[in-house]
């Protein structure tokens, strides 16, 4: 029996009722937003939850080409050694340079930007962005020029025109600190100094306008309106720095890519690649990944509280 037309059948019916049912949950206020959020939440769960959970396993297994076997807490035993005192040490005193250094130094060029007597800040703002956008491997073989161990190279140049003699850059500690921490400077310097710049722009005017009749001098407005008001991004800045401090790999591995003299480069990092790579014992450096993990939780806990970021207004 044919349809009637002008009529719809049971069928054609019934999916229209159902695609308009599917059509009303998808636009309810309460399956929106788990729609715009999941891939976050895929990305979340394949990229970093799931990675830290096999990270975790791993730590407490022996794994070689074809075998695994669970070893309990021997990985986490052997950490502790010479090599990786060394790693931590050099992370640390990294951490606490770049972090001293990409905190103060974005705050006084923010506010020099943020003044009505610099001409050309468009022009300014993006040249300190650029650094950013380069990659650490072409910024590392510049500097790798620039401060090579020969007496041509343009830093030993300057040195020797100032009457100091040549450094051997790569192969002292502190020369070595100085060149990843300069180098991991160039490149966020101008994105922290962004942060700032915003947070001085958001500032309201009146706040200056009234220490002003108060009698303030400049010191003063910098004092109790511009550094308190700069607060939450100064912790939102140590804190990030905070965790690229201790996770940092390509400023050392650019200048020492086959393991620095006396391990004046090595990293945490650095030691999760050596042992875990190229000593093919992924258990181990699973054990070296969670510990820094679990350093870098409590470091950056320990700074929330210290600046208060817990507190709530008005405490």
């Amino acid at each position: 029996m044919k349809p009637e037309i002008g009529k719809p059948t049971k069928g054609i019916y019934y999916s229209t009722n159902l695609f308009t049912k599917a059509k009303n949950v998808l636009n309810s206020q309460n399956v929106v937003p788990y729609i715009f959020v999941l891939p976050f939440l895929l990305s979340f769960v394949f990229i970093y939850l799931y990675p830290l959970i096999k990270g975790f396993i791993m730590s407490f297994q022996s794994i070689l080409p074809g075998e695994v076997e669970f070893i309990g807490l021997n990985n986490y035993k052997k950490i502790f050694n010479g090599d990786f005192y060394k790693a931590l040490t050099n992370s640390t005193i990294y951490t606490i340079l770049t972090v001293l250094i990409l905190v103060v130094l974005p705050i006084i060029m923010a506010i020099f930007l943020n003044s009505s007597l610099v001409k050309f800040k468009t022009f300014f703002r993006a040249a300190l962005f650029v650094p950013a956008l380069t990659s650490t491997i072409v910024a590392g073989v510049i500097f790798r020029l620039m401060f090579g161990e020969t007496d041509t190279a343009v830093a030993n140049q300057i040195l020797n025109w100032i009457g100091l003699e040549s450094v051997d850059w790569k192969f002292n500690a502190w020369s070595g600190m100085a060149l990843m921490v300069l180098l991991c400077s160039w490149r966020w310097m101008g994105v922290n100094t962004m942060y700032f710049l915003a947070g001085l722009q958001n500032i309201p005017k009146e706040l200056y306008e009234a220490v002003e009749m108060d009698g303030a001098n400049s010191f003063q407005k910098l004092w109790y309106i511009t550094l308190p008001s700069l607060k939450p991004i100064s912790i939102f800045v140590i804190t990030i720095s905070i965790i690229s401090g201790f996770r940092m790999f390509e400023e050392s591995f650019v200048f020492w890519e086959s393991g620095s003299p006396g391990n004046i480069g090595l990293t945490i990092v650095g030691y999760i690649y050596q042992e875990g790579i190229r000593q093919n014992d992924l258990g181990f450096g699973s054990a070296i990944g969670i510990v820094l993990l679990l350093i870098i939780f409590l470091v950056s806990v320990f700074q929330l509280v210290v600046t208060g970021a817990f507190k709530k207004e008005g405490e």
